[in-house]
């Protein structure tokens, strides 16, 4: 009877352990929580507010909604075609604001497709894709206007997650000729080389989702397009942050990081930049989401420096 109740005793001990090796083990984190709060910057948000013009949508790709707005008098006399910004991830209200404060008639058009680049990037692996977004904007203002105008000067804009839209359409050669500028807000990401595996650790970076982004760059350089890059010091850890992109594109292109000490929009605080041609890398400080959340509302400032040098 004891030898029994032993084994049984062992077994009610030994039973925990087997039911806990059953159970599955969770997937890992996609990233390293950033700080959701922080004190030590103003971290100053637009106001929402009316702007002029005719608000239009239609169904994009991935079945999303795209809005568009025209501006009154979009197009009109513009021998080279309507001047388009496109943005990437986040409120429309916000590009639309910052195209307005600019006051130079550009078409905005936004598309969300949610969280991570890779939803971006898919959406636009088939280069079908952009034209047809570009179609579809095109018909949209002509039903406002009245008459066709063709698309002339295109921007592209992507916000944290949006950078995948931006990187895949430039990856087509037909569509890297069209686009003339691009601004990219705290969102040039990459994976670590093996998964995970951070460069203090011998990871390295996975350059193909760059290299697109350095070609353009040096377009840039030689005064051919205009390219504006913005970057916090947020570490995500299980993908590179986009300090590391930065300086991996700088190495690519031969040039080095100036420090600055300086006040940029709305309370954000500058650490660093670079200038070559038409290219501009800016570098901001601060690890949390109501930094990274600063770049998105910095776009009236960035946009018009962006196009000022068009």
């Amino acid at each position: 009877m004891r030898r029994i109740a032993w084994r049984f005793a062992l077994a009610l001990i030994a039973l925990p352990a087997a039911v806990r090796a059953q159970r599955p083990t969770p997937p890992p984190a996609s990233q390293n929580p950033s700080p959701m709060s922080e004190t030590t910057r103003a971290h100053e948000r637009l106001r929402q507010r009316e702007v002029t013009g005719t608000a239009r949508s239609f169904v994009g790709p991935a079945g999303r909604p795209v809005s568009v707005r025209v501006p009154v008098g979009a197009g009109a006399g513009a021998a080279a075609g309507l001047d388009l910004v496109i943005h990437f991830h986040g409120a429309a209200w916000i590009p639309e604001q910052a195209v307005a404060d600019a006051g130079d008639g550009a078409v905005v058009a936004v598309l969300n497709l949610g969280a991570g680049s890779g939803a971006y990037d898919r959406a636009f692996s088939d280069g079908t894709m952009f034209d047809s977004l570009l179609a579809g904007i095109a018909r949209e203002v002509a039903s406002v206007r009245g008459v066709g105008t063709p698309i002339g000067r295109v921007t592209l804009v992507g916000f944290s997650a949006g950078h995948g839209a931006v990187r895949a359409i430039l990856r087509d050669p037909r569509h890297f000729a069209r686009v003339d500028a691009v601004l990219l807000l705290d969102g040039m990401h990459t994976s670590y080389v093996p998964e995970a595996r951070v460069l203090a650790d011998s990871g390295t970076l996975d350059t193909t989702n760059l290299a697109a982004f350095a070609d353009f760059a040096r377009a840039a350089v030689r005064g051919e397009k205009r390219f504006l890059v913005t970057h916090s010091e947020i570490f995500p850890g299980t993908f590179a942050s986009t300090t590391e992109t930065a300086d991996w594109l700088l190495a690519a292109l031969g040039l080095r990081r100036a420090a600055v000490l300086q006040w940029g929009p709305r309370g954000m605080q500058q650490l660093s930049e670079a200038r070559a041609g038409g290219f501009e890398l800016l570098g901001f400080a601060g690890n949390t989401a109501p930094d990274h959340v600063d770049h998105l509302h910095a776009m009236p400032e960035l946009l018009g420096r962006l196009r000022a040098g068009r």
